[in-house]
C-alpha cells in the first residue's frame, strides 16, 4: 500500500489523503482549502484522476475536510462516499450553504471585476453548484461508531468517535496483505476530553500507521472551566461600553456550544435579561436542527438538559435569523446585542458585513472562539493590524479583540500527547499533518525526543509506502 498526501501537509487545511492498495484507490476526506495562500489548490486539478477513485472517506462534516466533494463528482467520481448518520445528514446542509456562497460571491466577483477592469488570480465562477451537491448526496453510505465497513475482500473501514463535533470519526482502515493484517488509523481532528455536547474521543492500544491532526501542537487550552466565566466577563464589559459583541461562528459545533454556555448564563441571571443574541447564520440554524434528529451522538450533559425540559439552544432573548432583512437589521439595534455569525474564519459570509459595522467602534468586541488560520482575514484581524481590508474596502481595526481558546472543538497539546498515550506499542509511523508548518515539526521534535518514536512531517504530494 502507499500513501500520498494531498491536503492539510505543513498547513491546515484543505485535509485529503490518498490510499492505493489492495486494488483499491482511497481518498480519506476530500477538503477545501481556506488560508489566502493556498486558494489557487482548490482550482487545480487533483493528482489522482477522479473517476479511478472507489471510495471517499469522510471524518467530519467541516468543509475543510468534505468541501471538495461536489467538485471531485463533478470530475468524474462516481463511487461511494463513506460517512456517520450525523456526518450524512450534516453535509447536505454545509455543502449546499458552500456551494450557494460560492455562487454568490462569484456573481459579486464577476460585476466587480468587470467595473474595475481587472482579473483576479483565480477562474470568476463557483468551485460547484448546487446541482453538483444533489449528485453527491446519493453516493453516501451510512455507518455508525464500531461498525465494520467493508470496501473488498480484504479492506475496510470502521469510525471511532473523535469528540470534535456531532458525527466526527477518527477512521480505522484495516488491510490483509501477504498474509498480514495492517491498521491504518486517521485520526481526523480529535476533540477535547469533557466537552458538553459531543463524548470523549476514541483512543486506540495499537496501530501500524498513524495520520494524525496538530493544529494545536504548541499550545494549551484555557481552562474549559472558565470558559463561561470568560465569556460572561466579556459580554458585561462590552455591555457597560454599550457596543456589540460579534463573535465569527462555525456554524457547526461551535455555534451550538455557544448556545449551551450562554443558555446557562441567561438562565442563573448572570447576564442582563434585556441582551438580545443572536444566531444569524441560515446554515447553523439548519445544524441545530440535525443536532435534534441525532440525540443519541450526544453527551450525557446535553442530554440531562433535554430530559429536565431546558433546552441548550432556545432561551430568553435567543433569536435565530434566517432572512437577510433580518440579519441587516441587527446592525440598527441600539444597545448592545451578542452576534453570532459565520463563517468561523471570516472568509465569508454574514460576519463579515457585522465586521464592517463593529471593527472600527471602540465600544464593541470582536471575540473569536475559534482556530483562525493563517491567511484567513481572522487571523489578520487577531493579529490587531490598523486596518483590514473587508468587501474591498480598509477598515480601521479599532474595536476590542478577544480570545477565548477552551471553545476549541481541537484538542490541545496536552490532549493529543494523552491522545497518543493510550498506545500500548509505537506506531511504525506517526505522520503529523494539518498543522501549520512550524507546529507540525515542533510537535513531530517533541514526541520523537520524549518517545523515540518514528515521527515524519510529510508535504504536500509527499507520498510514503506503507508495505
Amino acid at each position: 500500500m502507499r500513501l500520498q498526501f494531498l491536503g492539510a501537509a505543513r498547513q491546515v487545511t484543505g485535509s485529503c489523503f490518498f490510499l492505493e492498495g489492495n486494488g483499491l484507490k482511497i481518498l480519506v476526506d476530500c477538503g477545501l482549502y481556506q488560508e489566502r495562500p493556498f486558494l489557487g489548490r482548490n482550482w487545480d486539478p487533483l493528482p489522482v484522476a477522479p473517476e479511478t477513485i472507489d471510495a471517499v472517506v469522510l471524518t467530519h462534516a467541516h468543509l475543510d475536510h468534505c468541501g471538495l466533494l461536489p467538485r471531485l463528482v463533478a470530475q468524474g467520481f462516481s463511487g461511494q462516499v463513506l460517512a456517520t448518520r450525523p456526518t450524512a445528514d450534516l453535509i447536505g446542509i454545509v455543502l449546499a450553504d458552500s456551494a450557494h456562497i460560492q455562487e454568490e460571491d462569484a456573481d459579486y466577483k464577476k460585476k466587480r471585476h468587470e467595473k474595475e477592469g481587472r482579473q483576479g488570480p483565480h477562474p470568476v465562477g463557483p468551485l460547484y453548484t448546487g446541482k453538483d451537491v444533489a449528485a453527491t448526496l446519493p453516493l453516501v453510505r451510512e455507518g455508525d461508531y464500531g461498525e465494520e465497513m467493508p470496501l473488498n475482500g480484504t479492506v475496510s473501514v470502521r469510525f471511532h468517535d473523535a469528540g470534535h463535533i456531532l458525527g466526527s470519526a477518527m477512521v480505522e482502515i484495516t488491510a490483509q496483505e501477504n498474509g498480514k493484517t495492517r491498521h491504518i488509523i486517521f485520526s481526523g481532528d480529535i476533540g477535547q476530553w469533557d466537552k458538553p455536547l459531543v463524548r470523549d474521543p476514541s483512543t486506540f492500544s495499537e496501530a501500524d500507521d498513524i495520520v494524525m491532526e496538530t493544529t494545536y501542537g504548541d499550545s494549551d487550552h484555557d481552562d474549559p472551566q472558565g470558559v463561561r466565566d470568560r465569556l460572561r466577563d466579556v459580554i458585561l464589559s462590552t455591555f457597560q461600553k454599550g457596543g456589540n459583541v460579534v463573535i465569527p461562528t462555525f456554524a457547526l459545533e461551535r455555534a451550538q456550544e455557544l448556545m449551551f454556555h450562554l443558555s446557562h448564563l441567561v438562565r442563573d441571571k448572570s447576564l442582563p435579561a434585556d441582551i438580545p443574541i443572536f444566531l444569524d447564520s441560515p446554515m447553523a440554524v439548519d445544524v441545530t436542527e440535525a443536532f435534534l434528529r441525532h440525540p443519541e451522538y450526544l453527551d450525557e450533559e446535553a442530554l440531562k438538559m433535554f430530559r429536565e425540559g431546558r433546552s441548550p439552544f432556545q432561551f430568553p432573548g435567543m433569536t435565530y435569523t434566517r432572512k437577510t432583512d433580518e440579519s441587516k437589521a441587527i446592525n440598527d439595534r441600539p444597545g448592545t446585542s451578542i452576534i453570532m455569525a459565520g463563517s468561523g474564519m471570516c472568509t465569508g459570509g454574514r460576519v463579515k458585513h457585522h465586521l464592517v459595522h463593529n471593527i472600527s467602534r471602540p465600544e464593541s468586541t470582536i471575540l473569536f472562539v475559534g482556530y483562525q488560520a493563517r491567511g484567513t482575514l481572522g487571523r489578520q484581524i487577531l493579529e490587531r493590524p490598523k486596518e483590514v481590508r473587508i468587501h474591498g474596502h480598509p477598515r480601521p481595526v479599532r474595536a476590542r479583540l478577544e480570545r477565548i481558546d477552551g471553545f476549541s472543538a481541537h484538542a490541545d497539546r496536552d490532549t493529543l500527547e494523552k491522545w497518543l498515550g493510550a498506545l500500548k506499542k509505537p506506531p511504525r509511523r506517526l505522520f503529523c499533518v494539518h498543522g501549520e508548518k512550524d507546529v507540525s515539526f515542533g510537535f513531530a521534535r517533541n514526541i520523537r525526543e520524549k518517545k523515540g518514536w518514528n515521527v515524519i512531517v510529510p508535504d504536500y504530494l509527499d507520498e510514503w509506502p506503507l508495505s
